[in-house]
């Protein structure tokens, strides 16, 4: 994501959406926070709901991809 000329607040919220890193199967997961994000930062101006807006969906990205992280593993020994 391009965050050049964003607030600090805008760019350290975006933080953690990156998703090459993670398995094919939690990069399912991730993408699609990824892709809001990053709609997010195209259509809205910095301000603290925006950043509040980020951090918020990072926590929920955060929880989904744990879900499937635990799902694969019971899969995996089950």
């Amino acid at each position: 994501m391009d965050t050049t000329g964003r607030h600090p607040s805008t760019v350290q919220a975006l933080r953690g959406f990156a998703y090459d890193h993670l398995p094919a199967d939690l990069q399912e997961v991730s993408k699609p926070f990824h892709g809001l994000a990053e709609t997010m930062l195209g259509k809205l101006p910095d301000d603290p709901e925006l950043s509040a807006a980020l951090r918020k969906l990072r926590e929920a990205k955060d929880c989904a991809v744990l879900l499937a992280a635990i799902v694969r593993s019971d899969e995996r020994s089950g």
